[in-house]
């Protein structure tokens, strides 16, 4: 199940060490070797899936499955002031790794080295504008 050239594969697989936090057959969490939070952990699948949109339900609900579980962990460690559910998907929304992960990124303070602020939009567009917008997409699903 592994991708040639993965270093989430070649973490699972033993070739590459890792803080491991969680196993089980199906996903691996462990902590992200750049800390950009005290306690940040990723949480992968197994099997090899690139991004959210080739992730198979079947995969997402296993692993989403043991997420709360994991920051629930976290939380006892810890005792953040929150924690940020992060993922990135495609190059441009900043996905290094191409192998599907959640980065589950605690929360101490101002200063911890994770900024989550993006700007508000949402004077931007009318009602109208919404009702089109979400009309489009759930032609889609």
């Amino acid at each position: 199940m592994s991708h040639e050239n993965c270093i989430f594969c070649s973490i699972i697989q033993g070739d590459i060490p890792s803080a491991k936090v969680f196993e089980n057959d199906d996903v691996y969490a462990f902590l992200d070797l750049s800390q950009v939070t005290e306690g940040h952990t990723l949480v992968i699948p197994k099997k090899h899936e690139e991004d959210i949109f080739s992730l198979q339900p079947e995969t997402a609900a296993s692993l989403f499955r043991h997420v709360p579980e994991i920051a629930n962990a976290i939380d006892k460690t810890f005792s953040p002031k929150g924690l940020n559910v992060v993922n990135n998907n495609r190059e441009y929304a900043g996905q290094s790794v191409f192998h599907y992960h959640l980065h589950l990124l605690p929360r101490h303070g101002d200063e911890d080295g994770f900024a989550s602020k993006w700007e508000e939009n949402g004077s931007r567009y009318s009602k109208e504008d919404l009702t089109r917008i979400a009309g489009s997409i759930a032609e889609n699903l």
